[in-house]
């Protein structure tokens, strides 16, 4: 499990380093990020809830079967987390339109980089379709 440990009160736990990068390039505020590799042992789990307990913690899995596994193991172990998810159809965070993921973590009251909100990337309804268009230039 690896650990990016920035001056700030929140702590999202993602499953692997393509994750973390990913929201890297979104965020722009300070977020510790732990990435579990997909899986948690009991030692490291219990670590793990010592190191954060007074964090505020975000849970960001993927959305496939050891995601799911791994999300209900740290419902259990951090019931006051706030769970943030991407859609079946994308499965993975990794491979979730930046849009999307820059949606999901400002709706989580995250600051994200305005680029990845830009007008011109309209996101209808649930996000599950995504229109892209390119301006006319003048």
């Amino acid at each position: 499990m690896t650990r990016q440990r920035p001056d700030g009160d929140k702590v999202l736990v993602v499953e692997g380093k393509t994750d973390r990068d990913r929201l890297l390039q979104i965020l722009t505020e300070p977020v510790e990020i732990i990435c579990t590799g997909g899986t948690l042992g009991y030692e490291r789990l219990e670590e793990l809830l010592t190191e954060i307990q007074d964090e505020d913690v975000y849970i960001f899995v993927d959305a496939d079967e050891s995601g799911m596994k791994l999300r209900s193991q740290l419902k259990r172990e951090f019931p006051n987390a706030t769970h943030l998810y991407t859609q079946r159809v994308y499965r993975e965070v990794a491979r979730t339109p930046m849009p999307v993921l820059a949606k999901a973590l400002a709706d989580a009251h995250f600051e994200v980089d305005e680029q990845w909100l830009a007008d011109d990337l309209v996101l209808r309804g649930d996000t599950r379709r995504m229109v892209h268009w390119r301006r006319k230039k003048s």
